[in-house]
């Protein structure tokens, strides 16, 4: 079997998640006190007990997911003997998932990932004004059709319209002005989409409008020290594994406006010999995606006290 170990993204957010672990390992008890400290509030008394439309907030869903990740890697290091610098082949992370598995593959301490995503979360918010900004989900055509209709959205409108997530499976995400999205979702409609869907987001993500997001990340993360990681990162903008710290202080600013190219990083890693994903925390998202990708391989969610003690059955 060889691993890859792969963290979510927004979206995977629950009340409640990591509650159990905290409830019944010291480990991840740690990791929530760590990273409460490290910003200065109690993010797991909202994590734990909500409310949602709070949880939500990406400044607040961006640690939060971390947290949860981090608690879960925590307790299969203590519990069940991982380390990854000996179990996986490549971390890799959607989006702010990026972020945990840098600080999964000890790259980031803890305390510096939470200030970073908060920083990031807050920075993403306030790059677009409400309701100026739009995503949608294009299902049912693959990644260049869509990104064909992005450029040409954003030509008819004179503004943004990008393709931000290449999910896989059919699965493509665009992101841009709110007119030019939904001009985009007419034009996908028309070519074949089996459905275009707006996304319940706050802002666009990936995409040209979140460059003063990216500014920001640049200068926050020139600041922070990034080590190399225990296994090598297959990085979001890349689709391909690096180790090199400079390379992944630059992609992560990079990957603020960029595309998310998650079907070409998972394809990267199964043509790598990956049999096996493992998705660390919230959700099963990428689990899901995986089997859309590589038919060969297989997602294992972890983010349970019951996922852990399968996982020690291994």
């Amino acid at each position: 079997m060889t691993k890859a170990f792969v963290f979510p993204g927004q979206g995977s957010q629950t009340v409640g998640m990591g509650k159990a672990l905290a409830e019944e390992f010291p480990a991840a008890a740690a990791v929530f006190a760590e990273v409460d400290e490290a910003l200065g509030e109690k993010l797991s008394k909202l994590i734990f007990e909500g409310p949602e439309g709070d949880l939500t907030l990406t400044a607040n869903a961006q640690p939060a997911l971390m947290a949860v990740s981090m608690a879960v890697t925590r307790v299969l290091q203590a519990e069940a003997g991982l380390d990854l610098a000996r179990d996986a082949a490549f971390v890799a992370g959607h989006s702010l998932g990026e972020y945990s598995a840098l600080a999964a593959a000890g790259a980031f301490t803890l305390a510096d990932t939470a200030r970073l995503l908060r920083l990031r979360g807050d920075a993403m918010q306030k790059a677009v004004p409400v309701g100026q900004g739009a995503m949608a989900a294009i299902l049912g055509l693959d990644f260049d059709p869509v990104a064909a209709i992005a450029a040409e959205a954003a030509k008819r409108t004179g503004s943004v319209c990008q393709a931000a997530n290449d999910n896989g499976g059919g699965q493509v995400v665009i992101s841009g002005t709110k007119e030019a999205v939904e001009i985009a979702m007419v034009l996908a409609k028309e070519a074949g989409a089996k459905r275009a869907l707006s996304l319940p987001v706050s802002a666009p993500f990936h995409c040209a409008l979140m460059q003063p997001a990216a500014d920001a990340m640049k200068a926050a993360l020139a600041s922070v020290t990034i080590k190399a990681p225990a296994a090598p990162l297959v990085a979001n903008v890349l689709a391909a594994a690096t180790s090199d710290p400079e390379e992944i202080r630059r992609r992560l600013v990079e990957q603020v406006t960029g595309t998310v190219r998650w079907r070409e990083s998972v394809a990267y890693m199964a043509a790598q010999g990956v049999d096996t994903f493992f998705e660390i925390g919230a959700g099963k998202v990428l689990s899901g995606l995986v089997k859309r990708i590589a038919d060969s391989a297989t997602g294992v969610s972890i983010g349970n006290p019951a996922d852990i003690a399968a996982y020690k059955q291994r």
